[in-house]
């Protein structure tokens, strides 16, 4: 399993990477994994807003559906239009060809509540 290491991380396996205010969010390898194969992704519109661990996104797997959760309040600029056609991006490449939204920030402060990959690992090391 891979642990991105310039990567922030929430303890509901969602990844962030913060660029000049605006950011990138997807799901871990480990949260893909445990899903199964990824056949379905509701996708967010440009313009929504979403809260801090606010529900974001659902993916339907073989496994079960699941909600994906923001790992920081703004605003989705960007959809990953790639996922429509093929769900499985998210199976094959997590962290590049898998990410799900960008968004613009909208208050840096929270990402104090997220864990960096190291505290991650130890945080999958103590969920077995």
């Amino acid at each position: 399993m891979e642990i991105a290491e310039h990567l922030l991380y929430t303890k509901e396996h969602e990844w962030i990477n913060i660029e000049d205010g605006e950011a990138t969010i997807g799901i871990s390898d480990y949260a893909q994994e445990a899903l199964g194969d990824i056949t379905f992704i509701e996708l967010p519109n440009a313009g929504d807003e979403v809260e801090q661990f606010g529900e974001f996104v659902s993916v339907e797997s073989v496994k079960a559906a699941s909600d994906i959760f923001s790992p920081m309040s703004g605003e989705i600029i960007v959809v990953n239009e790639d996922l429509n056609e093929d769900p499985g991006l998210i199976n094959k490449s997590p962290y590049e060809k898998g990410w799900i939204a960008r968004i613009r920030i909208s208050d840096s402060e929270e990402q104090s509540n997220l864990m960096t990959a190291e505290e991650y690992g130890k945080f999958l090391e103590s969920v077995g």
